[in-house]
C-alpha cells in the first residue's frame, strides 16, 4: 500500500502542474472563441491535428526505451542520457530540416499559401519538446516530481502570458483601443489577417525557454554516438514510433478528416472548417479527463518499470487500475453532468455550444484510453512492444474506417462514436493479451460497475432540461452525489 500512495503522490504533483498549468491555458479557450472565427480556429485545431502526428516521429518511443533500459542498469544511467540526447539531437535536426525545406509546399498542399511560417515555427517547436522530452524523463526516473510540476507549470503558464500579449494586449492596440500612440505601429506590423499565426509564435517562444529551465538535467552532458549500445534501444523503442502514430490517429485524426469527409452543408449556415473549429472547441473539453491520465501517466511509467520485477507486482497493479477507474468514472460525471454551465463559462460565442452534446462520449473514450494505458504495462515489461503497436495499429485502422463512414451521415457527432469505439476495442484486446502473457488479477466486475453505473447516471441526467439553467445545474449534480 505504501507503494501506491507513494504513486498517488507523484500523481498529484504531476496532476496539479497539469491541472493548474491546463487551467491557466483553458483561459484562452474563451479568448480564441471570442477572437477566432470558427473558421480561423479551425485552423489552429487542424495544424496542431498534424502536430500530434509529427511528434511521435521527432520522438520515436525513445522516452519509454530511456525508461526501461535506465532501470535495468540505473548506474549506466548517465552514459544513456548522453546517448540518446545525442541521438535526439541529430535526428530532431534531421526531421525539422525536412520541413523547412518543404514548407512552402506543404502550405499550399494544406490550401494555406503564404502561410509557410508558421509550420517553420512549429518544425522548431517539435525539435524542441523531442530534445527536452529526455531530461523531463531523467526527472521522472529520479521521481523529481516538484522540478518536473514547476517547469512544466511555468513553461504552460508563460505561453498562455504570450497568448493574452498577442492576441489581447497587441490588437487592441491595433484597433485603437488601447495605446493610441501606438496603434500605427501595430497597423504596419500586427497581423490582423492571420492572428491565428500568433498562437504558434507563443509556442514556440515558451518551449524555447525549456532548454534554459532544464539546464541543471543537461549538467555534464557530451555527445556519444555507440551505434552497438544505441541498437538494441531503438529495436525496443521501434513498436513505440508505431504504437505513436497509430495514437495519434486514434486522438486526432477525427478533426483532420472531418474537413474533409464532412460535406458542405451538412451543417445548416456552417462550412466544413467552422464546423471542425466547433468540434476542436468542444474536443478541448475532455481535457479534464486527459489531464488526469496524463498525470497519471508521468507517474506511473517508472513506478511500472521499478516495481515489475517484485512478486507482488500483480496485485500492486491491480489496486492502481481499481483506483485509478474509481477517480475517473467521478470526473466523467462531474463534467458530463455539468456542461451547461461549463459551457456558458468558456465559450463566449454561443456557435461553439452547439457541439456539447458529444464531450460525455469523448469523456468516457479517454477514460477507457486510460484504462489501455494502464493495461499496457504488460507489454512494456515484458519487452513485447510489437504487440502495442499492433493493438494501437489496429485501434487507428478502426478510426480511418468508422470515420469515413460515419462523418457523411453523422458529422462530428460520428467522430465522437468512433473515438469511443476505438479506445474501447484497444483496452478489450489489451487485456485478453495480458492475461496471456502477464496475469494480473483486475477486478473486473468492481471496474464494470463503476463504469456502468457512471454511463446510466450520465444518460439519464443528462436529458433533464428546464427552462432555468440554476434549476438543471442542481438537479444534475445529483447524480455526481
Amino acid at each position: 500500500m505504501s507503494k501506491v500512495k507513494g504513486l498517488a503522490g507523484d500523481t498529484i504533483w504531476y496532476g496539479l502542474s497539469s491541472i493548474i498549468g491546463r487551467m491557466l491555458s483553458y483561459l484562452l479557450v474563451p479568448l480564441y472563441t471570442s477572437v477566432f472565427l470558427p473558421g480561423e480556429y479551425g485552423i489552429v485545431t487542424e495544424l496542431y491535428a498534424y502536430t500530434a502526428f509529427l511528434y511521435p516521429i521527432f520522438t520515436y518511443g525513445i522516452e519509454t526505451a530511456y525508461f526501461r533500459f535506465a532501470n535495468k542498469n540505473p548506474e549506466e544511467e548517465p552514459a544513456l542520457f548522453n546517448l540518446i540526447v545525442t541521438m535526439m539531437i541529430l535526428s530532431s535536426t534531421f526531421f525539422a530540416g525536412i520541413l523547412f525545406y518543404f514548407g512552402s509546399d506543404l502550405a499550399i498542399a494544406l490550401d494555406y499559401p503564404g502561410k509557410e511560417m508558421v509550420l517553420y515555427w512549429l518544425a522548431a517547436v517539435l525539435a524542441v519538446d523531442a530534445i527536452t522530452s529526455v531530461p523531463f524523463a531523467r526527472l521522472r526516473f529520479r521521481k523529481q516530481a516538484k522540478k518536473f510540476a514547476f517547469i512544466r507549470f511555468f513553461n504552460i503558464a508563460f505561453a498562455v502570458a504570450l497568448n493574452l500579449f498577442f492576441l489581447v494586449f497587441c490588437l487592441k492596440i491595433y484597433q485603437g483601443l488601447w495605446l493610441v500612440d501606438l496603434q500605427d505601429f501595430m497597423l504596419e506590423y500586427y497581423d490582423f489577417e492571420f492572428k491565428a499565426k500568433y498562437v504558434f509564435l507563443s509556442n514556440l517562444i515558451s518551449n524555447s525557454f525549456l532548454i534554459l529551465l532544464l539546464i541543471k538535467e543537461f549538467e555534464g552532458f557530451k555527445l556519444r554516438f555507440n551505434w552497438k549500445k544505441l541498437a538494441p534501444i531503438l529495436l525496443y523503442a521501434s513498436p513505440l514510433l508505431f504504437m505513436g502514430l497509430a495514437g495519434a490517429t486514434n486522438e486526432m485524426l477525427s478533426r483532420a478528416l472531418l474537413k474533409i469527409w464532412l460535406s458542405e452543408g451538412y451543417y445548416p449556415n456552417q462550412t466544413s472548417i467552422a464546423a471542425l473549429g466547433i468540434f476542436g472547441a468542444c474536443y478541448k473539453l475532455s481535457v479534464f479527463m486527459m489531464l488526469g491520465i496524463q498525470a497519471f501517466r508521468y507517474a506511473a511509467e517508472p513506478f511500472f518499470f521499478s516495481n515489475a520485477q517484485s512478486k507482488d507486482s500483480p496485485k500492486l497493479f491491480a489496486h492502481v487500475m481499481t483506483g485509478f477507474v474509481i477517480f475517473c468514472t467521478l470526473v466523467f460525471v462531474t463534467i458530463s453532468l455539468n456542461l451547461e454551465v461549463i459551457g456558458m463559462v468558456f465559450f463566449s460565442n454561443p456557435a461553439y455550444r452547439e457541439g456539447l452534446y458529444v464531450v460525455p462520449i469523448l469523456l468516457l473514450a479517454y477514460l477507457f484510453n486510460g484504462i489501455y494505458y494502464n493495461l499496457s504495462v504488460w507489454y512494456k515489461v515484458t519487452d513485447r512492444t510489437v504487440y502495442g503497436a499492433g493493438i494501437t495499429i489496429l485501434g487507428a485502422t478502426l478510426t480511418i474506417l468508422l470515420n469515413y463512414l460515419l462523418i457523411p451521415v453523422l458529422g462530428y457527432f460520428g467522430s465522437s462514436i468512433v473515438t469511443l469505439v476505438s479506445y474501447f476495442s484497444m483496452a478489450l484486446i489489451s487485456y485478453l493479451f495480458g492475461q496471456k502473457y502477464y496475469p494480473i488479477p483486475y477486478q473486473v466486475i468492481k471496474i464494470a460497475v463503476y463504469l456502468v453505473l457512471a454511463s446510466l447516471l450520465v444518460l439519464v441526467f443528462y436529458q433533464i432540461d428546464t427552462d432555468n439553467w440554476m434549476v438543471n445545474f442542481f438537479i444534475k449534480n445529483l447524480g455526481v452525489l
